[in-house]
């Protein structure tokens, strides 16, 4: 007897956790592995947000609060997207989850019936399409090369929507790749949905403060205002702030959908932690200083890794506007032979001998929807970083 649901069938374990996994067994294993798969800033959450923390256990503030956040946070979150994004929302029009995946996810399965498609461009972050499929909805993937900065374009998006289009999901910038769109790319966008008001926009704007060479953010709701009330702007304070293990995210949107996805929060994981709750309320409403400094420190680390890659042979790789990751492609390393005078035959195999070889841990590119290329974070120290780009180089020199 089957003991599993057949939606889970079609559902794969994060590729990124994965990899991260298997760089851990290693590690307690001895091996001396550095860990450039996973995007988890390394810097630490600023005093004055886990000042707010302790304060909040201080008060006594840890019992239930409203299902989808308290609201002094939800204030504060109106008061950032109208400062920072130009939007402006009641609070009625906020959403609190634990960490912005249960934001998307509370919202695909909040508005997805069986067969409804969500236009995905690729590459993407990993879960977008397995959260589509566990919504029941059909993820359409568009494939956005590097020709074209990993974007995808209105012509492109104009000829992937159908009458069954339910969504189409923007990630700016980018995860993996760190692209990020202009105001002029996404007013070309929001042009092609204006003609198609059953498509609503999901906006993950999660990596909006780590951006570079003067790259502006933009978010599509406050470029197109004609599709503010379909679209739902996603954000938390998990990369920004440093905040990753707090768990809080959030969603500015069309009242009733905020609506349907606080009924079905109410029925899974309720609240989100109330301390953690408190911290991202002071997170929002403090000072930003610190990014300047912060994003100073990821720009080197990024300019390191991309001079390294481009004397490593086989490797090249386009200079992302903003998030802290490199996509490197490794297309011209596929089909060489290792020396074990082992075949390596896709992205998979070039990610696996990396680690196995070089010691460094990276994520393939077809785990994100396009192969050919891998992803590394550059949210790790300087040092270790300088030796994981030895380390890439002298593994793909052995390389006949």
């Amino acid at each position: 007897m089957q003991l599993l649901g057949n939606l889970l069938q079609a559902v794969k374990p994060s590729p990124t956790l994965a990899i991260t996994r298997k760089a851990a067994d290693l590690k307690r294993q001895g091996v001396d592995i550095i860990g450039l798969s996973q995007g988890e800033p390394d810097f630490p959450t600023p005093d004055h947000i886990n000042a707010a923390a302790k304060l909040a256990i201080d008060k006594g503030l840890t019992r239930y609060t409203d299902v989808d956040g308290t609201p002094e946070l939800k204030a504060a979150i109106v008061r950032k997207f109208e400062r920072e994004n130009g939007l402006d929302y009641d609070s009625s029009e906020i959403s609190v989850g634990t960490g912005a995946k249960q934001i998307i996810f509370n919202a695909l399965l909040a508005t997805l019936n069986h067969g409804d498609e969500v236009i995905i461009p690729a590459p993407y972050w990993v879960s977008y399409p397995d959260m589509v499929r566990l919504a029941g909805g059909i993820p359409v993937e568009v494939s956005c090369p590097e020709n074209q900065s990993f974007k995808i374009t209105a012509a492109q998006l104009k000829r992937a929507i159908t009458p069954r289009t339910k969504w189409v999901i923007l990630n700016s910038p980018s995860n993996p790749t760190g692209a990020g769109y202009s105001a002029m790319e996404l007013k070309q966008l929001g042009a092609v949905l204006l003609g198609h008001p059953q498509v609503y926009v999901l906006s993950d704007d999660i990596y909006e403060h780590l951006r570079y060479d003067g790259w502006e953010f933009n978010t599509i709701a406050a470029q197109v205002p004609a599709l503010r009330n379909r679209t739902l702007t996603v954000n938390g304070v998990s990369k920004a702030y440093s905040m990753t293990g707090w768990r809080i995210g959030f969603a500015g949107g069309p009242k009733n959908l905020i609506a349907a996805m606080s009924t079905l929060q109410s029925q899974s994981t309720s609240n989100p932690c109330s301390i953690a709750q408190a911290a991202a309320q002071a997170a929002l409403d403090g000072p930003l200083d610190f990014l300047e400094s912060r994003n100073q420190i990821f720009r080197q680390r990024r300019d390191l890794c991309l001079d390294a890659l481009e004397t490593t042979p086989g490797l090249t790789c386009r200079r992302p506007e903003g998030a802290f990751y490199l996509f490197p492609s490794c297309e011209e390393l596929i089909n060489r032979q290792t020396p074990a005078k082992r075949l390596l035959s896709d992205d998979t195999d070039v990610c696996r001998y990396l680690l196995e070889q070089a010691r460094v841990a990276v994520v393939p590119g077809s785990a994100f929807g396009l192969e050919g290329y891998f992803r590394m974070s550059f949210a790790t120290s300087t040092e270790q970083l300088e030796q994981a780009c030895v380390r890439i180089r002298l593994a793909c020199e052995q390389l006949s």
